[in-house]
């Protein structure tokens, strides 16, 4: 496998769905908003790469805070 495969493989195992979560609530395709990122990244030099992760970051922490809980035991 080349590395770029591997690089991409790791990305869509590893990632963090900021896009399809954006797009859900957006009411749109994950493929949009993901060529939205592709795109203003290219013209803003990587701005957008950083807001992209700090969105992942806000996500995961959401997640963390809102897990639901089966039972009042679970506390």
């Amino acid at each position: 496998m080349s590395f770029v495969t591997k690089i991409r493989h790791f990305f869509e195992r590893n990632g963090f769905h900021v896009s399809s979560r954006l797009a859900d609530r957006l009411g749109m395709r994950a493929t949009n908003v993901r060529l939205f990122f592709i795109y203003i990244s290219f013209v803003t030099v990587g701005l957008w790469f950083g807001v992209y992760l700090t969105l992942a970051f806000w996500l995961r922490l959401k997640d963390m805070v809102y897990t639901k809980r089966t039972s009042v035991f679970d506390l």
